[in-house]
């Protein structure tokens, strides 16, 4: 709102008065900021550095330029959202707006797992976002298949203690699952305060990993907010979760039946595995409380998997962190391809994180931290119990409240894989007491197979993804956003080669 602001406007511009006469305010700033922008203030319409300051939108969190970024037609906003006052323990996000028609496109969450790891590493910068690093970790490159292509984005450093998000009070490091979907709850209630016009947006609820027990909790704890809530309500219109800890003895086995199903452990320690563990007393805390047997089996796999694969996608070669870290020093391009992937994206990412003007433009590390920003926390204490949780019966809870779950999964992922999700999903299914409504089959992208998928009902989805890692956008962009494009237009995913969405 105006503070002080006559009837009168002050400008300073370099457009023609014709450019301002027939540009509308927000197309005006958005030519702007595609041409590069310039110093340009026009006091009481709000507009700053070549972007619209739109009422409801803070301006306090304009991501004006990113160093080495490209120019684009959208706006970006970061900062921090204390969930503790008392404490000092605040949340850091980055919020994309959707690249075409921002306003008419609902709003998706996406938290990335670890537990401990960074949704604006990961999900923003290596996957989804509208940005990757470039190979000598100093600038960016357009990401064409950018989720926000579909959708407004919005990213979380949670809990406290991941990436730059943090706490003033160290115990606030010891945590869980209840702990961080709490303060999830109260993140987005204030964060809608600082982005009131979009508190009616569609929203749906995303993430990868242990993001299975981030995102299933917290779609609980903003249901269980709508049903007391007199006043606002969340308008959650889906969840989808790709390659998710779900329950961890029936997902631990599948690791190893994945190395054996893809030849990378023999016959015999295979079927000594399946023969001899019982997975039902596998816990994170205790993660060998299983036989002598049992345990050398596990050792022996392994061990013969060995260091040099990359389990969270076996068919990418892997990166060597110490070349690359020296050449990124001396600013050498250090990317390498594999498959069509770049393999050290995540340390291009981490070096140019931790430039101090990429902080300082992203309103980051605003207490300066005594440790440089990492993928996974090097301070978060998580329960190790936490992890052992049975999530489908919240999943159950969220479709009987008539919300679509898609579950959706890399195929060669062995840390999560298919082989458990699948199983999974057609338990909680038969659990709903759904029938199947689409048979298990190929969906197709461009032409080609994306992945095959199944429907039970109306609301309960399992997808692969075609030569997709555990982070499957990261490894298959173009399919991974057919995918996402689908679940939020509510839509099946093409089950012939003819006629593939426009996504």
């Amino acid at each position: 709102m105006d503070k002080g602001c006559g009837t009168s406007t002050t400008t300073t511009t370099i457009t023609t008065a014709a450019s301002v006469t027939f540009m509308g305010f927000r197309e005006m700033g958005r030519w702007w900021l595609s041409s590069g922008g310039a110093l340009i203030v026009l006091l009481c319409f709000g507009f700053l550095v070549g972007y619209e300051v739109v009422e409801g939108y803070p301006v306090e969190d304009l991501v004006v330029n990113l160093p080495g970024q490209p120019k684009v037609g959208f706006r970006q906003y970061a900062g921090y959202i204390d969930v503790d006052v008392n404490n000092g323990r605040s949340l850091y996000y980055y919020f994309v707006e959707a690249d075409k028609d921002p306003d008419n496109k609902p709003l998706a969450l996406w938290l990335n797992g670890g537990p401990g790891c960074s949704s604006i590493g990961g999900g923003a910068f290596t996957e989804l976002g509208p940005f990757f690093p470039k190979g000598n970790g100093r600038g960016l490159r357009i990401n064409s298949m950018s989720w926000n292509r579909a959708s407004n984005l919005l990213f979380v450093e949670s809990p406290a203690g991941v990436g730059w998000s943090y706490s003033n009070t160290t115990s606030d490091y010891t945590t869980g699952d209840a702990k961080t979907a709490k303060d999830m709850h109260i993140f987005l209630l204030k964060w809608y305060e600082k982005f009131p016009e979009l508190k009616s947006r569609e929203l749906f609820l995303t993430g990868e990993s242990y993001a299975g027990h981030y995102i299933p909790q917290l779609a609980e704890v903003l249901l269980d907010h709508n049903a007391h809530s007199t006043g606002f309500k969340f308008n959650i219109k889906g969840v989808a979760i790709g390659n998710p800890l779900l329950k961890l003895d029936r997902d631990v086995p599948a690791t190893y039946e994945f190395f054996w199903s893809h030849g990378m452990i023999s016959d015999e320690i295979g079927l000594k595995i399946m023969n001899e563990c019982e997975f039902d007393d596998y816990t994170f805390a205790s993660p060998h409380n299983v036989s002598n047997s049992c345990n050398d089996a596990i050792s022996q796999a392994n061990s013969i998997v060995g260091e040099y694969i990359n389990n969270y996608d076996v068919i990418l070669d892997v990166c060597y962190p110490s070349i690359v870290q020296q050449e990124l020093l001396l600013k050498k391009v250090v990317t390498k391809i594999s498959v069509g992937v770049d393999v050290c994206m995540t340390m291009e990412r981490s070096f140019y994180f931790n430039l101090p003007e990429v902080q300082k433009a992203l309103h980051a590390n605003r207490t300066s931290l005594p440790y440089r920003w990492s993928m996974c926390s090097g301070v978060l204490n998580y329960s190790d119990t936490d992890g052992n949780m049975d999530i489908l019966p919240i999943i159950k809870k969220i479709i009987q409240n008539h919300i679509p779950v898609w579950v959706f999964s890399g195929d060669q992922d062995s840390v999560v894989p298919l082989l458990g999700s699948r199983t999974l999903v057609r338990e909680l299914a038969d659990d709903l007491k759904f029938k199947i409504t689409v048979p298990y089959g190929a969906w197709f992208h461009k032409g080609q197979v994306g992945g095959w998928a199944t429907e039970y009902g109306d609301l309960l989805t399992f997808v692969t993804v075609r030569g997709a890692a555990h982070m499957v956008p990261y490894a298959q962009p173009s399919r991974a956003l057919h995918l996402f494009s689908s679940f939020v237009r509510g839509r099946r995913l093409p089950s012939t080669a003819r006629t593939p969405i426009d996504d």
